[in-house]
């Protein structure tokens, strides 16, 4: 069975990047949107990064299209959006699809180690997968929990 420490995505920019590189960090990965209702929570994430950053969070965002079709920009006009609106600084990855047959191995991962309250796929943008520093998924936030909602979740595991 794969482990998330085994994986690698995309970045933004396009550079390849191995998951292992994040080994012994608290990660918080969320599927994100540009023009969704729940946008907002870019700026709840960012003020999370910045407070967790230095006792080890990384926020890794992974925009993706297949909910409503709200994140129908490219690379660069997702990051010039996340950077000039909300101030952006926490890892953001390339567009990616967390559903079907084309999912992204990290989301077929992370679906598999934490189903949802309906099932394994996602249910909307900013679904929200906390893991552990050992690469263990520890938890999963459905799309309107507030991120600072889990700030004790990650306090827990920092």
């Amino acid at each position: 069975m794969s482990k998330i420490y085994d994986l690698s995505a995309v970045t933004i920019g396009g550079e390849v990047v191995s998951l292992g590189s994040l080994r012994d960090k608290t990660l918080l990965i969320v599927n994100v949107a540009s023009q969704c209702g729940l946008t907002p929570q870019y700026e709840a994430l960012e003020r999370l990064y910045q407070k967790y950053c230095q006792k080890g969070l990384e926020v890794l965002g992974f925009p993706c299209n297949q909910f409503g079709e709200q994140e129908p920009g490219s690379e660069q006009e997702i990051k010039a959006f996340c950077e000039s609106k909300f101030s952006v600084s926490f890892s953001l990855f390339s567009k990616i699809c967390v559903n079907g047959p084309n999912a992204h191995p990290l989301y077929q991962l992370l679906k598999d180690r934490q189903p949802g309250e309906a099932g394994q796929d996602i249910k909307w943008n900013f679904t929200k997968f906390l893991v552990d520093k050992d690469g263990q998924v520890v938890g999963r936030f459905e799309p309107k929990i507030e991120p600072e909602d889990i700030s004790s979740e990650i306090e827990k595991i920092l």
